[in-house]
This record gives structure tokens, C-alpha cells and sequence, in this order.
């Protein structure tokens, strides 16, 4: 099947910087739209940031001007350059794939197993 390992999250002070990294594996034919979603606790997980096989992207309102996805799709790679990080942004953040697997017709969504970002105030 298909395998996505999340790296980078870790503990920062407001206004710092971190770069999330997922790279995907298994018996993948294409990938397209590959995202970042985040779940603070009590909360629902919501999309961050996604990005096309192209390079066309999307950012939720809170996160624009601040943070940047882009992707490698050679190596099957997405990532996600978080600046001036706040409090808010606290969360597991988990990525997101849309994988057209080697002998299947439809693409199918895979998630990692979620990386944590803790921003102190």
C-alpha cells in the first residue's frame, strides 16, 4: 500500500520558524493533491494548505502570508515552511494524499500518523 511519515514538528516560541516534511512510499503510480491539515484538542482538523500535482495552492485565511507549501514530485514529498508562528497554530498537523495506486482506477486518500507543533507564547 501506500505510507506517509510526517517530520520537522517540534516546540517553538512565538514567531518561529519550522519546515514539516511528509514523504510518501509504496506502490505509488501518481499522487495528486497533497495537503496539511491540523487538529488542536477540542477541536476539528481542519485543511491548512494544499497543493496540486501543478503547483497550484491553497491556504486557509489564518495561515496565509505565513506559511508556504510546496512539494517534490519526484520523490513524492510535500512541505509546509511555517513563519511567524503563533499560539493558534498548536496542533498535530497531518498530512494528506491523493494516490492513484500502481493497478487501481481511482485515487485514494492517505493520511500520515501526525507530526505535533506546540507554539509557546
Amino acid at each position: 500500500q501506500v505510507q506517509l511519515v510526517e517530520s520537522g514538528g517540534d516546540l517553538v516560541q512565538t514567531g518561529g520558524s519550522l519546515r514539516l516534511s511528509c514523504a510518501a512510499s509504496g506502490s505509488i503510480f501518481r499522487i495528486n493533491t497533497m495537503a496539511w491539515y491540523r487538529q488542536a484538542p477540542g477541536k476539528q482538523r481542519e485543511l491548512v494548505a494544499a497543493i496540486t500535482r501543478g503547483g497550484s495552492t491553497n491556504y486557509a485565511d489564518s495561515v496565509k502570508g505565513r506559511f508556504t507549501i510546496s512539494r517534490d514530485n519526484v520523490n513524492n514529498t510535500v512541505y509546509l515552511q511555517m513563519n511567524s508562528l503563533k499560539p493558534e497554530d498548536t496542533a498535530v498537523y497531518y498530512c494528506n494524499a491523493a494516490v492513484l495506486t500502481i493497478g487501481r482506477l481511482y485515487e485514494y486518500p492517505y493520511w500520515g500518523q501526525g507530526t505535533q507543533v506546540t507554539v509557546s507564547s
